[in-house]
């Protein structure tokens, strides 16, 4: 159950400095499986990011949401597949061609690079829009293109599931509930994402600017694995 939970947890490196990423990496690595590269971090230290996260023996979401012309989104999704990340994001608001190209660009960089395959995501909505109107439309479109998960919030988990019960839904906006929300419109406690089926829990500030990360990484596990006990 332990490693189980533990593949669940992905933290998010918000950062812009490698050694500081690395650091809080090392630093709740015996909880979390994955290392969130986002656009922060990735545009600080390209693809020496993932080369250090992989060296700490961690699996890499790039979640850098490409969202370009099909040409342009294949041939990026090429390069990050090369570069051996386990998952990487497209705009689905890109369409049905632009995430098909990166889903076949990404699938090459790996395979041509003999790394694991990788999983297509679909990002949805974002978590700090409330407006969900789109959701089905870009979900269909995730579908069709051939994605292998998508990104969306709690209250959209058994949508997908329903939809596609292989998809990976990879879902942020993650909070403890005495904590704050800050930027994100739907947010979810750790229980209440696991009991709804969320495969991976993107995990950022209510961890990382704890002032004891440790113990908030513990209070995140412990909620999970409680959930799917059925406690």
């Amino acid at each position: 159950m332990l490693v189980d939970v533990r593949n669940r947890m992905a933290v998010a490196l918000d950062v812009s400095d490698l050694d500081r990423a690395e650091q809080l990496a090392k630093e709740v690595a015996p909880w979390f499986g994955v290392a969130k590269v986002g656009l922060e971090l990735y545009s600080a230290a390209g693809p020496e990011a993932i080369a250090r996260m992989r060296g700490l023996d961690l699996d890499v979401f790039a979640d850098i949401k490409l969202h370009d012309i099909p040409t342009t989104v294949g041939r990026a999704a090429r390069v990050l597949g090369r570069q051996g990340v386990r998952y990487l994001n497209f705009h689905a608001a890109g369409g049905v061609d632009m995430l098909r190209a990166g889903v076949e660009g990404l699938a090459e960089g790996a395979r041509d690079s003999g790394q694991a395959p990788a999983i297509p995501i679909a990002v949805t909505i974002l978590t700090s829009d409330p407006d969900v109107r789109a959701f089905d439309d870009r979900l269909a479109c995730a579908i069709e293109a051939g994605c292998g998960g998508v990104v969306c919030s709690v209250d959209e988990v058994g949508r997908v599931h329903a939809a596609r019960p292989d998809f990976v839904t990879i879902v942020p906006g993650v909070r403890f509930a005495d904590g704050a929300h800050d930027d994100q419109a739907r947010v979810g406690t750790p229980e209440r994402v696991a009991r709804a089926g969320g495969n991976l829990l993107v995990i950022g500030r209510a961890v990382t600017g704890a002032d004891d990360r440790r113990a908030a990484a513990q209070r995140v596990s412990d909620a999970i694995v409680s959930a799917l006990e059925g406690d």
